[in-house]
């Protein structure tokens, strides 16, 4: 391949990669399913009574992909691919890993060789929402839960924090790959109490309110590659309004 001057180009904004996470409950799937002509891919039954256009129930790896297939060879107009959820599709992966391997399980192989191994099958997922993103112009919303995770910093002393609800290796290929990653919650804050004989008592409070965070902090994971206000409500409108100039995110 030949470098020159006559083969630069200009780069063009593309539709954001989209991770949201939270606790169960809290409106992931409220949040995708308003985001403009949106298709789910489902590997759990999430939706609900929500007026929404699924795939049927996803049980294999093969099943999610042939639908990222479908999406990318056939005609239609959806404009947002909904995959709900990460830490549902992380057994497909692992299954998948076994097929491939002729193993009961993916603690069969050894040394934690299965995990590394499913490395190679979320690549396959992560290049298919890549390819679907950058031919079809998709904007990707996947949905996880939230797990407690330890944080071994070699700058400060090991803290907890939320992150994704996945095998850490898996995590850290899903953080790197996300152009946005959303942490889902309720509004809380904190209140100092008197509790009597000169002692205090903190209690946590919310006022309800559903938030999501864009800029990561000690106690939740949270990045942006766009420059986003945080909090933000937890509402597609208000994340779209953020992204502005992008139009294209906003709901018909």
């Amino acid at each position: 391949m030949s470098i020159s001057l006559a083969s630069l180009a200009k780069n063009s904004p593309k539709a954001p990669r989209v991770i949201i996470y939270g606790e169960a409950g809290c409106g992931k799937t409220t949040f995708g399913a308003c985001a403009p002509s949106p298709v789910f891919i489902q590997t759990e039954d999430g939706l609900g009574n929500l007026d929404a256009t699924a795939f049927p129930l996803a049980t294999s790896f093969d099943d999610v992909m042939a639908a990222l297939q479908s999406l990318y060879t056939e005609d239609h107009a959806f404009q947002t691919l909904v995959v709900d959820s990460l830490d549902w599709l992380e057994p497909l992966v692992w299954a998948k890993v076994c097929t491939l391997h002729n193993v009961p399980s993916i603690e069969s192989l050894p040394y934690g060789k299965g995990y590394v191994e499913a490395l190679s099958i979320w690549r396959q997922f992560f290049d298919g929402i890549t390819a679907l993103r950058d031919a079809r112009g998709m904007t990707v919303v996947m949905i996880a839960h939230s797990q407690i995770v330890r944080v071994e910093d070699p700058t400060l002393p090991a803290y907890d924090r939320h992150g994704l609800k996945l095998h850490k290796r898996a995590a850290a290929v899903a953080e790197e790959f996300a152009d946005v990653i959303l942490y889902a919650a309720m509004q809380t804050n904190t209140v100092t109490e008197d509790a009597g004989f000169n002692n205090k008592r903190v209690r946590a409070v919310t006022s309800g309110d559903r938030i999501m965070h864009t800029v990561g902090q000690p106690a939740f994971l949270a990045k942006s590659r766009f420059s986003l206000p945080s909090p933000l409500p937890l509402a597609w409108d208000a994340f779209a309004d953020a992204m502005h100039p992008a139009p294209a995110l906003k709901a018909a």
